[in-house]
Parts: structure tokens; sequence; C-alpha cells
């Protein structure tokens, strides 16, 4: 019988919320009704599910999920909220009712807190807010208003049997904070998402990071929304310092990178951590697999030019996470030259390095799902970022691929005038006669820098005209030049 739960989720990233949840119900094949439109506005979801084990498959992937409860009552005010409880306790029927034909109004079966009142089961009730906060002795009041519930175990604080959850949601406006809820809710917590692989993944403790090395939040957010489960082959073209290969072996894949910068590869540039003047023998992608227990998964990293595949045209791969350069703190390069006709003599080529020129973001993406569309299995999926200039976003400009769908495209802002673009795509033909196309003519890099320029010069400006409005008046003071005499 399926059941009804309030999904809560920590609120930040809201706009990939929707595209994480989503990837996981289909990796998982879960079905799910929605009882009210989700709102960015708010923190939570009202859903129904078949049962609690597709709960906890959920909450073991999802990194912006905080947790999940089944779902006992809902109502906007206390009084409500506590009629519901009491009329559930009557509820013989074994399913929800509606109070006045309204959900927010809800009754859920008896046998739901039943289950929870055996006497050797110990239990706790929690109180949690959103944009409010309550002092311990407020809380301890809300909690001793639900004593009429017919709980008979003793009450435990840490690791109870059964743990009850009292939510009231006061908006999202910090600013405007409510005398009364606009939400309240309460009922029994079934699982937690991975809000402590955030911490575990932290950038603060690897070993070995970049100057774009990946947040660990966003990388666990992209290895779900690439889908990747345990066995599955996962690369990164552009694999930098490798966050992205770590958040895909947690979840069991085995990765593969390559990368042009050489020296990023074998742990040789610049040193990111503040105070921190050469880095350590130890450094290197390998050595961060070693960190988090996956080096089994590590398969290997290469240094290879993208524009330039080196890979067998029969290679397929599970699913390509990856964050393309944007020529603003990584140059956007690839092996060339800008002279005509030139060549080069055997007696050079032993020692020769190669020369590196632009590598367009236009010409960079047209190559990426190109190469997607022939390594990617069939209902495999690519994950990359794709940057933008916000007030000239359009859906018509996203990269294109006939053999390729979009299936999520959600925003990080960067600045007031900067964003990027978490885009999913998911292979849905074989047929890659066609290429890919991009529409963005201009150099990103050019614009941001460009941007920020401007940016600098109209703050300059304006503090500029806030000095002379608030300079205090002076008037004007005559100088007396007195010849000196002998």
């Amino acid at each position: 019988m399926w059941r009804r739960y309030l999904m809560w989720f920590a609120h930040e990233h809201v706009d990939f919320r929707h595209a994480e949840i989503q990837s996981i119900i289909s990796l998982f094949n879960i079905p799910m009704k929605f009882i009210e439109r989700p709102c960015v506005q708010k923190p939570y979801w009202i859903v129904d599910l078949p049962s609690e084990e597709c709960v906890k498959k959920i909450a073991s992937r999802s990194v912006l999920l905080k947790n999940c409860i089944e779902l006992w009552s809902r109502a906007k005010t206390e009084a409500q909220l506590h009629s519901n409880l009491k009329n559930a306790l009557q509820n013989k029927t074994g399913q929800w009712l509606e109070v006045n034909s309204d959900v927010e109004n809800s009754t859920c079966p008896r046998e739901l807190i039943e289950g929870c009142c055996p006497a050797d089961k110990t239990f706790k009730v929690e109180v949690e807010t959103f944009c409010k906060h309550f002092s311990m002795k407020e809380k301890v009041a809300k909690i001793e208003s639900f004593s009429y519930l017919p709980l008979e175990g003793p009450v435990k604080l840490n690791n109870p049997d059964i743990k009850l959850c009292y939510l009231e949601f006061y908006g999202s406006d910090p600013n405007n904070v409510p005398e009364q809820p606009h939400d309240l809710f309460f009922g029994r917590l079934i699982a937690d998402g991975q809000r402590d692989l955030i911490q575990a993944y932290s950038l603060k403790k690897r070993q070995f990071i970049g100057n774009t090395s990946m947040d660990a939040q966003l990388a666990i957010i992209m290895a779900n929304q690439a889908k990747v489960r345990n066995g599955d082959i996962v690369l990164d073209p552009f694999v930098g310092s490798g966050s992205l290969l770590v958040a895909a072996a947690h979840f069991g894949g085995y990765v593969w990178g390559s990368d042009i910068d050489f020296m990023m590869l074998h742990g040789r540039t610049r040193p990111t951590r503040v105070g921190q003047k050469v880095r350590t023998n130890d450094e290197s992608i390998r050595s961060n697999m070693r960190q988090y227990g996956t080096e089994h998964r590590y398969l290997d990293v290469a240094v290879s030019d993208f524009s330039l595949p080196m890979w067998r045209p029969d290679l397929t791969f599970d699913a390509i996470v990856t964050d393309p350069p944007y020529g603003v703190r990584e140059p956007t390069e690839k092996i060339g030259i800008d002279r005509d006709n030139y060549t080069l003599s055997e007696a050079h080529l032993v020692n020769h390095i190669p020369s590196k020129v632009e590598y367009g973001i236009p010409e960079m993406y047209g190559d990426l799902l190109n190469f997607a569309a022939k390594h990617l299995r069939l209902g495999g999926r690519m994950v990359c970022w794709y940057p933008m200039v916000r007030d000239e976003y359009s859906e018509s400009q996203l990269p294109r691929h006939p053999c390729l769908s979009l299936v999520a495209n959600s925003e990080q802002v960067l600045s007031k005038l900067t964003s990027r673009r978490l885009l999913t795509y998911e292979k849905i033909s074989d047929d890659v006669t066609s290429p890919g196309e991009t529409h963005q003519g201009v150099n990103f890099r050019e614009k941001y820098f460009a941007m920020g320029e401007q940016s600098r010069r109209e703050r300059r400006e304006r503090k500029a005209e806030e000095l002379a409005a608030n300079a205090p008046w002076r008037p004007q003071t005559r100088h007396l030049h007195v010849n000196k005499l002998d």
C-alpha cells in the first residue's frame, strides 16, 4: 500500500533538487506521485511512494535531502494538527482521509501510529523549524503537547528505535518571519539523506586539490545525475585534480580520466592551499582515491588532448562526468600552432614539446557532444557544466546533438552577471552521422573579463559620486602670498 511522505530538503542548490531526485528514482525505477506541485520557496515535497524501502533507496543517494518522514498529520495551525492526530486514532479504514476535502488537513491510518506504540520500542520526539529559532524550553513544551499519543515505550535520546519529527515552516524570508507558521507537519522519521558526505569528502580534508577542484556536494550531485552505479565505467575527459572521479567511485564506478595539463596530473602545479610552498610527493589523484578507500576503483589517468581522442572507436562508457575549462581560472587549450605550413624535423622530434593554441568553447563542447554520442552506451548519461552570461541566456544556446536528449538543466549563479548550468544528457540513439551544435559565438573568457572591468569601473564611479555627495561643505579659502622683506 502506498504511503504519504514528507521529503525535507536542505535549502541550498535549490535549482538542482528536482534533477537529483528524478535521476535517483529513475536509477532505482521508483514511481512517485506528487500530492502538490513542488515550489522552490518551500524546503519540502509531499509525495506518495510505494514503500519504506523506496524511501530508503532515495535517501541512500541524495545529498540535497535532509530526511524523509512518514507523514501522519499536516495542518496550518497547531490545534488542527493535534485534531488530525486524534482523528487518526479513530481512523479504522486503513487509508488516508481528507478533512473537508483538504489535503492540508488530512488524517493518516491508525495503524501507522499504533505501530510505534509497543512498550519494547524506545522513542524520541524532535522539533525542527525553518526560518525561526526556538529555545529549548519552547521545544520541550511543544514535545509535551503530544502526550496524548499512546506511546508506551521509554524515551531514549540517543539512537531510539523510533524517532518522531515535528516540523514548522515559517516561510523562506528571514527578514519577514510571521508570528504563526505557514505549515506544520508531524510524522515518523524513515531515513536521513547523505548530508554527511559533504564533510566526509570536503576539499579542506582532501590530500590533493587544485584551483578548480569541484566542491564535494556538487560532485556528488553530478554523480547522482549521471546515475553512476556499482560496476559502471566512468570517464572525466577534463579531469584536473579528480574531484569528480572521487564522487563517482563512492557510488561504485570504475573511473578513468584524462587532461592536457601534464603538471596537474603529476601533482607538480603550484600548491593551492594558503601557506603551502611546495607540493608533497604523495599528492595525486591516486592518493585521493587511496584516502577514501576506493583505489581499487581507480583505472588510470592519461595526459591527452581532448581534441585528438585517443580511445578505441568501439570503447563505450556508462557515464561521462566533467567540468571543462572556461578560460577564466584554467586555460582552454589544445595542441596546435598558429604558423602555416610548419614542419618539424626528425632531429627535433625526440625532445619536442608541442605548442598550444586556444580551444574555443563552442569547438570544445561540439567535440564533447560528438564524443559522448560515439562512446556512451545507449541510455548512458553525460553530465557537464556550461558557462553562461545570465542576461543573454536562452535554452536555444545550449549545446545539442541528435543522439543526446537534454534531461536536466540547472543553474548555479556565479556572480551578478555570470552563471554556469549543469547539463545532463542521455544517449537515445546510436546514429552518430550528425554532429553536435553549439551557438556561443563570442569567447566567454573575453565577456567575463570585459564585464568584470565594466563592473569595477562602475563601482569606482559610484563610490566617487557617494564621496562627493557626502563630503562636508568647505568654504573657499584665499591664499595670500607675502613677499619676505629684507
